[in-house]
């Protein structure tokens, strides 16, 4: 069953986000490189950021472009991007090639 979410109209909460994460941390999915990441000057904080998983989550939040996109759940594994990291283990979820 596949659930989809444009996330710009159907905004996430901080909990929802916890609830997805299950134990990973909020930099995991955090997008770095975006352009909003850039012109708030949060990529250059990266190293300091990384740690205020409460702070991640509120920004995201509030903006949701500083989310990596896909994000998908294959059997309770989290996917984030669409990254040469991620593609392998996307393939081996789905059983397809990307």
């Amino acid at each position: 069953m596949l659930n989809e979410r444009e996330f710009f109209k159907d905004r996430f909460t901080v909990d929802q986000l916890r609830q997805i994460l299950g134990d990973r941390k909020p930099s995991e999915i955090f997008n770095w490189k975006s352009v909003s990441a850039r012109k708030m000057g949060l990529a250059a904080q990266r190293e300091k950021l990384s740690g205020d998983e409460d702070g991640l989550l509120q920004l995201m939040v509030e903006e949701p472009n500083l989310i990596k996109r896909p994000l998908i759940v294959v059997g309770g594994e989290l996917v984030a991007g669409f990254d040469r990291a991620s593609k392998p283990r996307l393939t081996e979820l789905l059983g397809r090639n990307f």
